[in-house]
């Protein structure tokens, strides 16, 4: 089997509604198919997740958690699973353009002194619709972040205890090291609604003080 170049993870959980434009999205890449690999953790979800994903079994790879792990664990889990050199996340609400593995990878491919790099988004409603183009150096998001493995790796991967903010802690822990560049196209489409998880303000605001009691105040 051919050693994918690029890989993409997906954890999802309870998205019945998102998930299967979150991967038409992905099979439709203007990018070789034989050099990109999907990797999808289905985490323990209760709703018709699992149904939505069996759709698209025979061009994904899906790992199915028979409990909720949350999120840390399951990317962890993708990341055990990646045979490619770089990888990128997008979340299973979330869509990208044709454009996105081509360009993001030719940008870090074509730099070898590149460390990771991010393109810009346009965050979205319910209908798709264009709300806002956002700069992700200024509101960096968790996803359309391409990473080179080894690097994340090297650093211990994500931290299990954040199940939310695990972005943040291993940003804060990536940049300690390495740097992320920013390539100006809103490649990258983020989906604000009701159920996202930064809606619920007392685990943002628990999973927050944890990262100031690990990092410090002034470091975040």
């Amino acid at each position: 089997m051919k050693k994918p170049i690029v890989t993409i993870i997906v954890a999802a959980y309870n998205q019945e509604k998102f998930i299967g434009r979150c991967i038409r999205s992905l099979l439709a890449q203007n990018f070789p198919r034989d050099d990109f690999e999907i990797i999808v953790v289905e985490d323990g979800s209760i709703d018709k997740t699992a149904y939505a994903l069996g759709l698209f079994s025979g061009d994904i790879t899906i790992i199915k958690n028979k409990k909720n792990k949350g999120l840390p664990a399951s990317l962890n889990l993708a990341l055990k699973k990646t045979r490619s050199d770089f990888f990128v996340r997008v979340d299973s609400d979330d869509f990208v353009s044709r454009n996105f593995l081509l360009h993001i990878h030719a940008f870090i491919s074509y730099n070898d002194q590149m460390d990771a790099v991010a393109c810009d988004y346009n965050l979205v409603d319910d209908t798709e619709k264009v709300i806002e183009r956002k700069d992700c150096t200024k509101d960096p998001i968790a996803c359309g972040v391409m990473f080179r493995k080894n690097q994340i790796i090297a650093i211990g991967g994500y931290d299990e205890n954040f199940l939310i903010h695990e972005e943040r802690d291993l940003r804060y822990r990536f940049l300690k090291h390495h740097l992320i560049y920013r390539l100006e196209m809103p490649l990258y489409r983020y989906r604000r609604h009701e159920n996202n998880m930064t809606n619920n303000k007392e685990a943002m605001d628990f999973h927050m003080n944890a990262l100031k009691s690990k990092h410090g105040t002034k470091n975040l």
